[in-house]
């Protein structure tokens, strides 16, 4: 077609190659879309004045599937969230004993976490006071619920010799216990409640992720003031501490009517006596006797006394990184025999995943 032969008007000029024809073709016609008839499908828009009609019954069925998929893939991510908690739950139950990984148990509401009155109140329920009697005496510790039906680890040097345990919850309510397990070169042990069922647990870290300056709290029952919370940080890592193996030094007895909290390993002996210990050539809070055993430990200054042996030191998410075990008392290390003798800021924990990888040994009920 010529320009001569296009009607005016109803196409702009285009330029041309001098033949009279266009360069470039006109673009098409469109014409406005009309409503399309029953069973062709959809219409591409309603006629004027007419309601929009239903889709097709094809469009309909094509429809469903995708709702469908939908549905199920929701459902499954529910079901698969709930199937991998509760899978958590029985695998690591009892069975993670390996170093690192944490096993869970009671955790820190969002709200809470990073504050030590949140790390205390979610973690107090956890942590027991321990009263062993020996034909020496009694002496008093800690320990920390790590099943529900009452499995507690503690110092070996709080049940050591011991030939009854009792054992009181933070509510007051107390068990008589059974030592399951000691580990006298490691300084565990694992002692069971009798009858108890759903109690709160505590979730066990991993301490080798812990960094010197972390924040840290401690929970025990120094001079059987139960449930007592301090805090501070982590001051150093992998110190070698050395102390008294079973038996030795009076460890684990107490004497007379001695409260039996034997610090260092506060949880031992009476009379003033502190649990005995040893580092960098130097021996503290008494003689440590002739059979010792070495074991890397968490350093803090956190406030640890007589009777918080075998309680948690806790970072700020509410995970327990140590087993408060030993501590330095200026005063009884300068001979003065003081049952009063506190915590100045040098206190030593056994790392949590040196339990962890103990824990196997101790529920077999292995001694060594």
């Amino acid at each position: 077609m010529t320009e001569s032969q296009r009607p005016s008007g109803e196409y702009p000029m285009y330029p041309s190659y001098g033949n009279g024809d266009a360069a470039y073709p006109p673009p098409p016609s469109y014409q406005p879309a009309q409503p399309v008839g029953p069973g062709s499908g959809d219409p591409v828009w309603p006629a004027p004045g007419q309601p929009a009609p239903e889709p097709s019954a094809s469009r309909r069925r094509a429809r469903r599937p995708v709702a469908l998929l939908a549905a199920v893939a929701l459902a499954a991510a529910i079901i698969g969230g709930g199937t991998a908690t509760v899978i958590g739950q029985l695998t690591d139950h009892g069975t993670n004993s390996t170093g690192g990984g944490v096993i869970p148990g009671t955790t820190v509401s969002q709200s809470s976490k990073g504050t030590v009155s949140g790390v205390a109140a979610a973690l107090s329920p956890t942590i027991v006071e321990i009263s062993a009697t020996s034909n020496a005496g009694q002496s008093t510790g800690s320990g920390v619920i790590i099943t529900s039906d009452g499995e507690i680890v503690t110092n070996n040097h709080v049940v050591a010799g011991s030939s009854s345990v009792k054992v009181t919850l933070s509510s007051g309510k107390t068990y008589t216990a059974d030592v399951v397990g000691t580990d006298p070169d490691k300084d565990l042990a694992l002692i069971k409640l009798q009858g108890a069922s759903g109690l709160k647990t505590a979730t066990l870290g991993d301490s080798s992720k812990v960094a010197v300056g972390d924040q840290v709290v401690a929970i025990g029952s120094p001079e059987g003031l139960t449930g007592t919370v301090t805090s501070g940080i982590v001051s150093a890592l992998d110190r070698d501490v050395t102390v008294a193996k079973e038996g030795d030094s009076g460890q684990g007895q107490s004497q007379g009517q001695g409260q039996g909290q034997g610090q260092g390993g506060q949880g031992g002996q009476g009379d003033g006596q502190q649990w005995p210990f040893e580092f960098g050539g130097q021996q503290f809070n008494g003689d440590t006797g002739d059979s010792t055993t070495t074991y890397k430990a968490l350093q803090t200054d956190a406030s640890l006394n007589p009777g918080n042996s075998g309680g948690a030191l806790i970072n700020m998410n509410g995970e327990i990184i140590g087993l408060n075990s030993a501590m330095y008392s200026a005063s009884s290390a300068e001979g003065s025999g003081s049952s009063s003798a506190g915590s100045v800021g040098l206190g030593f924990a056994i790392p949590v995943n040196t339990l962890k990888a103990d824990l196997h040994t101790l529920r077999a009920g292995d001694s060594s």
